[in-house]
Protein backbone atom coordinates (compact mmCIF):
# COMPACT_ATOMS: atom_id res chain seq x y z
CA UNK A 1 0.00 0.00 0.00
CA UNK A 2 1.48 3.52 -0.65
CA UNK A 3 2.48 5.20 1.88
CA UNK A 4 3.01 8.84 -0.22
CA UNK A 5 0.49 11.59 1.01
CA UNK A 6 -2.48 12.24 -1.29
CA UNK A 7 -1.86 15.12 -4.67
CA UNK A 8 -3.25 18.17 -4.20
CA UNK A 9 -4.81 17.52 -7.94
CA UNK A 10 -3.53 19.23 -11.09
CA UNK A 11 -1.92 23.15 -10.79
CA UNK A 12 -5.00 25.54 -11.35
CA UNK A 13 -5.00 27.19 -14.87
CA UNK A 14 -4.45 30.69 -13.96
CA UNK A 15 -1.44 29.50 -12.61
CA UNK A 16 -0.23 27.51 -15.48
CA UNK A 17 -1.16 30.83 -17.71
CA UNK A 18 0.96 33.10 -15.10
CA UNK A 19 4.21 31.43 -15.11
CA UNK A 20 4.37 31.41 -19.06
CA UNK A 21 3.78 35.42 -18.30
CA UNK A 22 6.29 36.18 -15.49
CA UNK A 23 8.80 33.98 -17.43
CA UNK A 24 8.07 36.49 -20.89
CA UNK A 25 8.10 39.50 -18.61
CA UNK A 26 11.90 38.37 -17.04
CA UNK A 27 12.97 37.71 -19.86
CA UNK A 28 12.28 41.16 -21.72
CA UNK A 29 13.82 42.79 -18.83
CA UNK A 30 16.87 41.24 -19.52
CA UNK A 31 16.89 41.93 -23.11
CA UNK A 32 16.13 45.15 -22.23
CA UNK A 33 19.02 45.78 -19.44
CA UNK A 34 21.46 44.89 -22.12
CA UNK A 35 20.44 45.92 -24.98
CA UNK A 36 19.08 49.66 -24.65
CA UNK A 37 22.61 51.28 -22.92
CA UNK A 38 24.19 49.82 -26.36
CA UNK A 39 21.82 51.02 -28.74
CA UNK A 40 21.41 54.41 -26.81
CA UNK A 41 24.92 54.68 -27.01
CA UNK A 42 26.24 57.67 -29.72
CA UNK A 43 29.50 59.93 -29.51
CA UNK A 44 28.36 62.84 -27.11
CA UNK A 45 30.91 65.06 -24.99
CA UNK A 46 33.60 63.27 -26.23
CA UNK A 47 36.41 64.51 -23.94
CA UNK A 48 39.57 65.73 -26.20
CA UNK A 49 42.09 68.65 -25.63
CA UNK A 50 43.57 71.00 -28.72
CA UNK A 51 46.81 73.08 -28.75
CA UNK A 52 48.54 75.29 -31.63
CA UNK A 53 47.83 78.91 -33.08
CA UNK A 54 44.64 80.35 -31.61
CA UNK A 55 43.26 81.53 -34.82
CA UNK A 56 43.59 77.85 -36.55
CA UNK A 57 42.26 76.76 -33.21
CA UNK A 58 39.61 78.92 -33.65
CA UNK A 59 38.56 77.87 -36.64
CA UNK A 60 38.51 74.33 -35.76
CA UNK A 61 36.88 74.28 -32.89
CA UNK A 62 34.12 75.84 -35.45
CA UNK A 63 34.33 73.53 -37.96
CA UNK A 64 33.58 70.53 -35.49
CA UNK A 65 30.72 72.60 -33.79
CA UNK A 66 28.97 73.13 -37.27
CA UNK A 67 29.82 69.68 -38.27
CA UNK A 68 30.05 67.32 -35.39
CA UNK A 69 27.75 69.61 -32.41
CA UNK A 70 27.50 67.41 -29.02
CA UNK A 71 30.36 64.92 -30.01
CA UNK A 72 33.33 66.66 -28.88
CA UNK A 73 33.66 68.56 -25.41
CA UNK A 74 37.14 70.37 -26.05
CA UNK A 75 39.24 72.10 -23.98
CA UNK A 76 42.39 73.99 -25.07
CA UNK A 77 46.06 73.58 -23.88
CA UNK A 78 49.05 74.52 -24.61
CA UNK A 79 51.23 72.65 -27.04
CA UNK A 80 51.55 68.73 -27.92
CA UNK A 81 53.50 68.37 -24.27
CA UNK A 82 50.33 69.28 -22.81
CA UNK A 83 47.72 67.50 -24.57
CA UNK A 84 50.00 64.18 -23.92
CA UNK A 85 49.95 64.54 -20.57
CA UNK A 86 46.26 65.03 -20.67
CA UNK A 87 45.47 61.65 -22.27
CA UNK A 88 47.73 60.04 -19.31
CA UNK A 89 45.99 61.68 -17.23
CA UNK A 90 42.80 60.53 -18.87
CA UNK A 91 41.84 63.84 -18.70
CA UNK A 92 40.99 63.37 -22.57
CA UNK A 93 40.70 60.63 -24.85
CA UNK A 94 42.04 62.57 -27.48
CA UNK A 95 43.88 65.94 -28.71
CA UNK A 96 44.05 67.35 -32.00
CA UNK A 97 47.75 69.26 -32.01
CA UNK A 98 47.81 72.56 -34.64
CA UNK A 99 50.61 74.13 -36.64
CA UNK A 100 53.03 73.41 -39.33
CA UNK A 101 53.07 69.45 -38.99
CA UNK A 102 48.74 68.63 -37.93
CA UNK A 103 48.69 65.78 -35.49
CA UNK A 104 45.89 63.72 -33.96
CA UNK A 105 46.92 61.98 -30.57
CA UNK A 106 44.62 58.91 -29.93
CA UNK A 107 44.17 56.38 -27.23
CA UNK A 108 43.19 53.11 -27.90
CA UNK A 109 43.85 51.68 -24.92
CA UNK A 110 41.33 54.23 -23.19
CA UNK A 111 38.84 53.29 -25.72
CA UNK A 112 38.96 51.87 -28.99
CA UNK A 113 35.64 53.46 -29.78
CA UNK A 114 36.84 57.01 -28.95
CA UNK A 115 40.41 56.59 -31.31
CA UNK A 116 38.41 55.36 -34.18
CA UNK A 117 36.19 58.65 -33.77
CA UNK A 118 39.63 60.83 -33.92
CA UNK A 119 41.02 59.01 -36.58
CA UNK A 120 38.24 60.21 -38.56
CA UNK A 121 38.65 63.81 -37.64
CA UNK A 122 42.00 63.01 -38.44
CA UNK A 123 40.91 62.28 -41.88
CA UNK A 124 38.34 65.05 -42.07
CA UNK A 125 40.99 67.46 -41.10
CA UNK A 126 43.24 66.28 -44.02
CA UNK A 127 41.15 66.81 -46.44
CA UNK A 128 40.70 70.53 -45.25
CA UNK A 129 44.16 71.48 -44.84
CA UNK A 130 45.25 69.84 -47.57
CA UNK A 131 48.12 68.33 -45.74
CA UNK A 132 49.42 64.87 -44.47
CA UNK A 133 47.86 64.74 -40.69
CA UNK A 134 49.92 62.58 -38.79
CA UNK A 135 47.53 60.17 -36.61
CA UNK A 136 49.71 58.86 -33.24
CA UNK A 137 47.97 56.57 -30.88
CA UNK A 138 49.87 57.91 -27.69
CA UNK A 139 48.51 54.93 -25.02
CA UNK A 140 47.82 51.95 -27.27
CA UNK A 141 46.74 48.73 -26.32
CA UNK A 142 48.93 45.52 -25.58
CA UNK A 143 49.71 43.61 -28.55
CA UNK A 144 47.08 40.97 -27.28
CA UNK A 145 44.32 42.89 -26.54
CA UNK A 146 44.85 44.88 -29.98
CA UNK A 147 40.44 45.65 -29.95
CA UNK A 148 40.34 45.73 -26.50
CA UNK A 149 38.00 42.78 -26.54
CA UNK A 150 39.54 41.39 -23.24
CA UNK A 151 39.30 44.05 -20.90
CA UNK A 152 35.89 44.74 -21.65
CA UNK A 153 34.76 40.94 -21.67
CA UNK A 154 36.19 40.47 -18.59
CA UNK A 155 33.79 42.64 -16.29
CA UNK A 156 30.93 40.18 -16.39
CA UNK A 157 33.00 37.24 -15.30
CA UNK A 158 34.18 39.16 -12.74
CA UNK A 159 30.81 40.41 -11.33
CA UNK A 160 29.32 36.81 -11.68
CA UNK A 161 32.74 35.54 -9.76
CA UNK A 162 31.58 37.99 -6.89
CA UNK A 163 27.70 37.19 -6.74
CA UNK A 164 28.99 33.09 -6.73
CA UNK A 165 31.16 34.07 -3.70
CA UNK A 166 28.39 36.14 -1.87
CA UNK A 167 25.79 33.77 -2.62
CA UNK A 168 27.27 30.08 -1.55
CA UNK A 169 29.10 31.42 1.54
CA UNK A 170 25.63 32.85 2.83
CA UNK A 171 24.22 29.64 1.90
CA UNK A 172 26.47 26.82 3.31
CA UNK A 173 28.19 28.70 5.91
CA UNK A 174 26.51 29.60 9.84
CA UNK A 175 28.26 32.54 11.21
CA UNK A 176 28.24 36.35 9.99
CA UNK A 177 32.32 36.60 10.90
CA UNK A 178 32.48 32.96 9.16
CA UNK A 179 31.13 33.91 6.12
CA UNK A 180 32.74 37.26 6.27
CA UNK A 181 35.97 35.56 7.02
CA UNK A 182 35.54 32.92 4.18
CA UNK A 183 34.43 35.39 1.45
CA UNK A 184 37.91 37.65 2.11
CA UNK A 185 39.94 34.53 1.32
CA UNK A 186 38.02 33.51 -1.96
CA UNK A 187 38.27 36.94 -3.22
CA UNK A 188 42.01 37.11 -2.30
CA UNK A 189 42.37 33.39 -4.25
CA UNK A 190 40.26 34.62 -7.04
CA UNK A 191 41.58 37.83 -7.53
CA UNK A 192 45.18 36.01 -7.13
CA UNK A 193 44.08 32.98 -10.10
CA UNK A 194 41.94 35.55 -12.53
CA UNK A 195 45.03 37.92 -12.70
CA UNK A 196 47.02 35.30 -13.48
CA UNK A 197 45.10 34.06 -16.00
CA UNK A 198 44.20 37.24 -17.32
CA UNK A 199 47.78 39.13 -17.12
CA UNK A 200 50.70 36.34 -17.49
CA UNK A 201 48.27 34.22 -19.37
CA UNK A 202 45.91 36.16 -22.14
CA UNK A 203 48.07 39.31 -21.89
CA UNK A 204 44.78 41.26 -21.43
CA UNK A 205 45.97 43.32 -17.94
CA UNK A 206 49.25 45.19 -18.01
CA UNK A 207 51.09 46.96 -15.24
CA UNK A 208 51.16 45.33 -11.64
CA UNK A 209 50.09 41.97 -11.34
CA UNK A 210 49.72 42.99 -6.96
CA UNK A 211 47.68 45.97 -8.12
CA UNK A 212 45.28 44.51 -10.33
CA UNK A 213 44.93 41.22 -8.03
CA UNK A 214 43.89 43.86 -5.56
CA UNK A 215 41.84 45.80 -7.64
CA UNK A 216 39.93 41.96 -8.53
CA UNK A 217 39.73 41.01 -5.48
CA UNK A 218 38.33 43.93 -3.98
CA UNK A 219 35.62 43.95 -6.79
CA UNK A 220 34.63 40.65 -6.11
CA UNK A 221 34.53 41.11 -2.31
CA UNK A 222 32.48 44.14 -2.23
CA UNK A 223 30.38 42.23 -4.91
CA UNK A 224 29.82 39.39 -2.74
CA UNK A 225 29.53 41.21 0.97
CA UNK A 226 26.70 43.28 -0.99
CA UNK A 227 25.01 40.13 -1.60
CA UNK A 228 25.36 38.35 1.47
CA UNK A 229 24.70 41.27 3.19
CA UNK A 230 21.04 41.92 1.71
CA UNK A 231 20.56 38.29 2.36
CA UNK A 232 21.40 38.86 5.99
CA UNK A 233 18.88 41.73 6.08
CA UNK A 234 15.69 40.69 4.15
CA UNK A 235 16.43 36.41 4.38
CA UNK A 236 17.02 34.57 0.91
CA UNK A 237 15.54 37.21 -1.75
CA UNK A 238 18.20 39.77 -0.51
CA UNK A 239 19.96 37.09 -2.71
CA UNK A 240 17.76 37.73 -6.00
CA UNK A 241 18.16 41.66 -5.24
CA UNK A 242 21.91 41.31 -5.07
CA UNK A 243 21.81 39.72 -8.48
CA UNK A 244 19.47 41.48 -10.13
CA UNK A 245 20.77 44.86 -8.44
CA UNK A 246 24.68 44.32 -10.43
CA UNK A 247 23.92 41.66 -13.30
CA UNK A 248 20.76 43.45 -14.91
CA UNK A 249 21.26 47.15 -13.95
CA UNK A 250 24.97 47.61 -12.67
CA UNK A 251 27.04 45.86 -15.68
CA UNK A 252 25.24 47.26 -18.36
CA UNK A 253 25.99 50.56 -16.98
CA UNK A 254 29.87 49.70 -16.13
CA UNK A 255 30.90 51.65 -20.18
CA UNK A 256 34.00 48.68 -20.03
CA UNK A 257 33.26 48.92 -24.16
CA UNK A 258 32.82 52.34 -24.36
CA UNK A 259 33.45 56.03 -22.62
CA UNK A 260 31.22 56.90 -20.22
CA UNK A 261 30.10 59.97 -22.13
CA UNK A 262 28.79 57.70 -24.84
CA UNK A 263 25.83 56.63 -22.50
CA UNK A 264 22.65 58.90 -22.36
CA UNK A 265 23.05 61.16 -18.92
CA UNK A 266 23.12 60.76 -15.97
CA UNK A 267 23.86 56.60 -16.61
CA UNK A 268 27.30 56.93 -17.45
CA UNK A 269 28.38 58.34 -14.43
CA UNK A 270 25.74 56.57 -12.43
CA UNK A 271 27.11 53.29 -13.66
CA UNK A 272 30.80 54.38 -11.97
CA UNK A 273 29.22 54.17 -8.44
CA UNK A 274 28.84 50.64 -8.99
CA UNK A 275 31.86 47.72 -8.56
CA UNK A 276 31.54 46.52 -12.18
CA UNK A 277 32.03 50.08 -13.56
CA UNK A 278 34.49 51.14 -10.75
CA UNK A 279 36.32 47.57 -11.03
CA UNK A 280 37.08 48.36 -14.90
CA UNK A 281 37.93 51.79 -14.83
CA UNK A 282 40.01 50.72 -12.09
CA UNK A 283 41.77 47.83 -14.29
CA UNK A 284 42.04 50.22 -17.01
CA UNK A 285 43.63 53.06 -15.15
CA UNK A 286 46.07 50.54 -13.20
CA UNK A 287 46.34 48.39 -17.11
CA UNK A 288 47.41 51.41 -19.17
CA UNK A 289 47.18 55.02 -17.42
CA UNK A 290 49.52 54.53 -14.22
CA UNK A 291 49.48 58.70 -14.29
CA UNK A 292 45.57 58.89 -13.89
CA UNK A 293 43.88 59.68 -10.33
CA UNK A 294 42.50 56.13 -9.50
CA UNK A 295 41.29 57.28 -5.94
CA UNK A 296 37.75 57.41 -6.81
CA UNK A 297 37.10 53.58 -8.20
CA UNK A 298 39.37 52.47 -5.11
CA UNK A 299 37.39 54.46 -2.98
CA UNK A 300 33.71 53.04 -4.40
CA UNK A 301 34.83 49.54 -4.09
CA UNK A 302 35.97 50.24 -0.84
CA UNK A 303 32.83 51.67 0.46
CA UNK A 304 30.82 48.69 -1.27
CA UNK A 305 32.77 46.35 0.48
CA UNK A 306 32.48 48.26 3.77
CA UNK A 307 28.36 48.99 3.76
CA UNK A 308 28.67 44.84 2.50
CA UNK A 309 30.60 43.42 5.17
CA UNK A 310 28.43 46.05 7.79
CA UNK A 311 25.18 44.96 7.01
CA UNK A 312 26.51 40.97 7.09
CA UNK A 313 27.24 41.29 10.25
CA UNK A 314 24.36 43.49 11.36
CA UNK A 315 21.49 41.46 9.78
CA UNK A 316 20.06 38.63 11.44
CA UNK A 317 17.42 37.11 8.76
CA UNK A 318 19.61 33.94 8.11
CA UNK A 319 20.33 33.17 11.43
CA UNK A 320 19.97 29.40 11.96
CA UNK A 321 20.05 29.43 15.70
CA UNK A 322 17.99 31.86 18.30
CA UNK A 323 20.96 33.99 19.22
CA UNK A 324 23.41 35.35 16.74
CA UNK A 325 26.17 33.21 15.67
CA UNK A 326 29.56 35.23 16.45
Amino acid sequence: MSTHAPSDGPTPWARVVAIPIALTVAVSVILLAFLWPALTSEPRDLPIAVSGPSAQVGQLVAGIEQNADGVFDISTVDDRDAAVAAIEHREAYGAIVLGQQPEVLTSSAASPVAAQALAGVAAQLQAQLQTPVTVTDVVPLAATDERGVGLASAVLPLVIGGLLGGILTTLLLVGKSRRIVALALYAAFAGAALTGILQGWLGVLQGSYVANAAAIALAMFAIGATVGGLASLIGRPGLAVGAVTFVLFAVPLASAAAPVEFLAAPWGAVGQWFPPGAGATLLRDLSYFPDADAVFPWLVLAAWAIVGAGLVLAGRALDRSPASTP
